[in-house]
This record gives structure tokens, sequence and C-alpha cells, in this order.
């Protein structure tokens, strides 16, 4: 017995030492990316039995990634209250506001339409329209229950308290929806996981995710096309001084042979350009593509 637990014991550290030194080189490769850049960059990867990689611990603003944990307050509220994806909203042309991206303002200016809770996910997560996001803030009740459902996850480190409407008030505004990388890849996986909700809710929004058509140039580019990507970004408008206050993706990533992995590359503070930040988080992914798939 006392060979055996050795054996174990033995087996175990040689196990944790090989991932040890792996996930040096994988630091290591990163940091050779952000060497010079004029950003701060906070990377997170969620693989092999909930394993957690993470670089540039801190807070983040979200930017848009607040759209995913508001996704997830949505279909938990509908599933309490017994309600369906295609339950209707009435929106008003005073819920359409001028002055933000809305490719729902931009398809029915006139508002005073009649349109469904799914079709408003759709709108917020795979196009990242920032009054449709604001609509379903309202209908559930507000950002506080957000905030509240995700620390009844047990998710720390990732605060909600503002609107698109309210992050666009002032450019300092856009640092009040804040996460750090792990709160963001263990709720995904958390999602990814769990049952929390039942299968027609949990499918839709993978697939909506899945059909985000923002950031191509972010976590999916230069991937193989046959991986499976889902997705939410945030980009931030820029200072005075022509500083960028987020540039983000989240992503789930499956691979041809069944590996799946969440990561998320949040970009803050950025002095470079939106090209360059982009190109940050490519370069990242593809790195630890590279290293997932080598595993």
């Amino acid at each position: 017995m006392k060979y055996f637990i050795i054996g174990i014991l033995t087996a175990f550290f040689t196990v944790t030492t090989a991932f040890s030194k792996k996930e040096k080189e994988l630091k290591v490769r990163i940091n050779s990316v952000l060497e010079g850049k004029k950003a701060t960059v906070g990377v997170a990867v969620l693989y092999e039995n909930n394993r957690l990689f993470e670089l540039n611990k801190g807070n983040y603003p979200m930017m848009s990634v607040c759209k995913f944990p508001l996704a997830l307050a949505v279909l938990d509220y509908l599933q309490k209250n017994n309600l369906s994806l295609d339950t209707e909203i009435f929106i008003r042309k005073s819920d359409l506001l001028p002055d933000t991206y809305s490719p729902l303002r931009d398809r029915y200016p006139l508002g005073n339409i009649k349109i469904s809770i799914r079709k408003l996910l759709f709108y917020t997560v795979s196009l990242s329209d920032n009054n449709t996001c604001d609509i379903l803030f309202r209908y559930i009740g507000g950002t506080k229950v957000v905030d509240n459902y995700i620390k009844q996850l047990g998710i720390s480190g990732m605060s909600v308290i503002a609107t698109e409407a309210m992050m666009h008030e002032a450019f300092e505004k856009q640092y009040s929806n804040t996460a750090t990388p792990s709160s963001a890849v263990l709720l995904l996986g958390k999602f990814l996981k769990e049952e929390l909700f039942r299968n027609e809710y949990r499918d839709y929004l993978k697939k909506i995710m899945i059909e985000t058509t923002t950031g191509n140039d972010k976590i999916k580019a230069g991937l193989p096309n046959e991986v499976i990507i889902g997705h939410k970004t945030g980009s931030s408008d820029r200072s005075a001084k022509g500083i960028k206050a987020g540039d983000n993706d989240l992503a789930f990533v499956q691979l041809p042979d069944g590996k799946q992995y969440c990561i998320t590359v949040f970009v803050r503070d950025s002095k470079e350009d939106d090209k360059t930040n982009a190109d940050i988080i490519a370069t990242i992914s593809k790195i630890v593509y590279d290293y997932i798939a080598e595993k």
C-alpha cells in the first residue's frame, strides 16, 4: 500500500511538473508578443478538467463582453418564469437611442414593433447591439439582477453595474463593468459544463455565440476553419489622448478532435491602434490553440 501511494504521488508530481513547465513556456511565448506594446493585456485559459492558466491578473473593463453575463441572466429569468424564447416585447421609438451602435434601430428606425426575446438576444450577442442590450437589462430588472446572478453562481472578480447608455455618458464610465480574465473564462466554463438551463436555452446561446459577426480579426483569426468558435467581443471608444479603454474577446474553442477550452484576452488602456490590438489578441489565440492542440 505504501508503494502504491508513493507511486500515485510520484505520478501526480510528474504530471504537475510537466504542466508547470509547459505553462511557463506558454507564458514566455505570450510575453514575447506583448513586449514593447503600449497596453496592459490579461489572458486566461480554462482547459483540461478546469485547469486555469492566467497571465496579468487584475480588473479590466469588459465593454460588450458584459452582454454574455446579461444573456445568462436573461435565460435564468425566462427559466424561472417559465417563459419561451419567443416571448415578445414591445419596442418604442424612445427605446432606440440614436447615438450608439444599433443594427435593430437601423432596421426599424421608427420603433413601435414587437420583437421576441430570441431576436433580442441575437441582436445583443451576435451583433452586439447596444440598444437591445439595454432593453434586456430593463426587461429583467436592471444591472443589479445580472450582478447578483453572477455572484450567485459563485463567480467573483466580475462586476456589472452600468448599462450601455450609462457607459456612453463619458469616457470614464466605460470602466464601470469590470472582470478579471479568470472570472470571464470561469463563467463561460460554468455555462458550458453545468446544467444551468434547459437545453433549448443553452443551445440557443451557444448558437448565437458561434454566429457572432463582430471581432473576426481577434480570437477567430488564424485558427483553422474546422474549429468551432463561439465568442463575445467588446470594444471601447478612445479618450481625448487616444487611449482605448478596452479591446476584448471571450470565446470557447472546440478542436476537431473534440477538445474544448475557454479563452479570454482583455486589452486595457491601449495606446496602440485597433489593428495592433486585434493582432495581439489573434496572435495570443493562435499560441494558445497550438499549445492545446499539442497536448
